[in-house]
């Protein structure tokens, strides 16, 4: 599972990286506005928004592009590990079991 992490702390990028491959994913992460950035975003599964870090350009980049590409879009206020841990038990800990994955469309079968 690939997500798309913005906003957050710049000290923390290799920190929220290896959370996220605790729960097998791959991770990109912007903690700051870059050129072209949603050409860069790409067709993740998830992206995680950081609300309280981020600038209201950022925001309004990844929200659209989430509503655009239809993907699922996970705001938190706070950047903290623990917030991320929140969103990703609640979106990832099922792609595990893949029968059960929420991500999925409902027609695809294993």
């Amino acid at each position: 599972m690939s997500i798309v992490i913005i906003g957050g702390n710049d000290r923390m990028i290799y920190q929220y990286k290896d959370l996220c491959k605790e729960y097998d994913c791959q991770a990109k992460v912007f903690t700051q506005m870059q050129g072209a950035m949603k050409k860069k975003i790409g067709v993740p599964d998830l992206i995680v928004l950081f609300t309280g870090t981020v600038s209201h350009k950022m925001v309004n980049c990844a929200t659209f592009e989430a509503k655009r590409l239809k993907l699922p879009l996970a705001r938190s206020h706070t950047s903290s590990l623990a917030a991320l841990r929140n969103i990703l038990e609640e979106h990832c800990s099922q792609c595990k079991n893949c029968d059960r994955c929420t991500l999925k469309p409902a027609t695809q079968k294993v």
